[in-house]
């Protein structure tokens, strides 16, 4: 069985801020980390080798320095980090990235066939949920979102089971192998890497694959690819701030608080 997960590097926007003058991210001293879904994604990939038996493939697009979140990956379980990094990718929007990491995987499959591709539900800077079954619909392959479950595989008949949470009620599916699956957080408690995956991560040669060897049309990829740019982004404006509630003993002050101000702005009426 082979496994490609699809990690993104993100910034931590617990600590973005916007700048008022030019609407633009402050990007300036911010970190990045792995896009929290996916972190969920790649321990369902690490957790289905250790099941079944697979090998697993870690594949992000990105600038050079997105190789951290592929060792990461590596770290705890991953056998191979390809990185998909070249100036003709900058500025995508959903469609032109799920056009090159559909591309990728596709050739990574000419190597071995892929059974799952997995991805996180979202990313978070972004919420689009669009590059998962962008992914899907350019290899031509079954998409199952939000699954909370992976119930059963049969290498046999080659077909897989899941749970996927929907708004009121859970569905079970079961289907033909390949699939492209976005998975939910419930869906797993991401490990720790032990010290001798950290050490196989950093002697891990990354693969950096960039449109030479995808030989895709400028025209379908990065900012020209891109139909849709974020043309302005702004916080939105308030009268006034939050008003922090007491916890605790002081619950049902905070209830009679909260509704006095509801009944003094006419939000609710008695």
């Amino acid at each position: 069985m082979h496994i490609v997960v699809c990690v993104k590097m993100v910034p931590d926007t617990t600590q973005v801020s916007i700048d008022p003058v030019t609407n633009t991210l402050i990007r300036d001293g911010v970190p990045f980390i792995t896009n929290p879904y996916d972190t969920n994604a790649v321990e369902e990939a690490i957790r289905l080798k250790d099941k079944y038996g697979a090998k697993v493939t870690a594949v992000s697009m990105g600038p050079p320095n997105a190789e951290g979140v592929l060792r990461k990956a590596v770290s705890i379980g991953a056998d191979r980090a390809i990185l998909l990094s070249d100036r003709a990718f900058g500025g995508a929007d959903t469609l032109a990235t799920s056009t090159v990491l559909g591309l990728a995987i596709k050739k990574l499959n000419d190597e071995q066939p892929v059974d799952i591709v997995l991805c996180g539900k979202q990313t978070i800077d972004g919420d689009t949920a669009q590059v998962g079954p962008g992914i899907a619909r350019r290899m031509d392959i079954t998409q199952l979102t939000l699954v909370d479950e992976v119930l059963s595989i049969s290498s046999e008949n080659k077909t897989i089971k899941v749970k996927r949470k929907l708004e009121n009620h859970h569905e079970i599916i079961e289907t033909k192998l390949p699939v492209m699956m976005t998975v939910e957080r419930e869906i797993n408690t991401p490990r720790y890497p032990t010290v001798p995956g950290r050490l196989d991560a950093d002697e891990l040669k990354v693969d950096v694959w960039t449109n030479a060897q995808l030989k895709l049309d400028p025209a379908t990829i990065g900012l020209l690819g891109s139909p849709t740019q974020v043309r302005r982004i702004f916080a939105p404006e308030r009268e006034q701030g939050e008003m922090m509630m007491g916890e605790g003993e002081d619950r049902p002050k905070a209830v009679e608080t909260c509704f006095k101000k509801l009944l003094d702005h006419d939000i609710i009426s008695v």
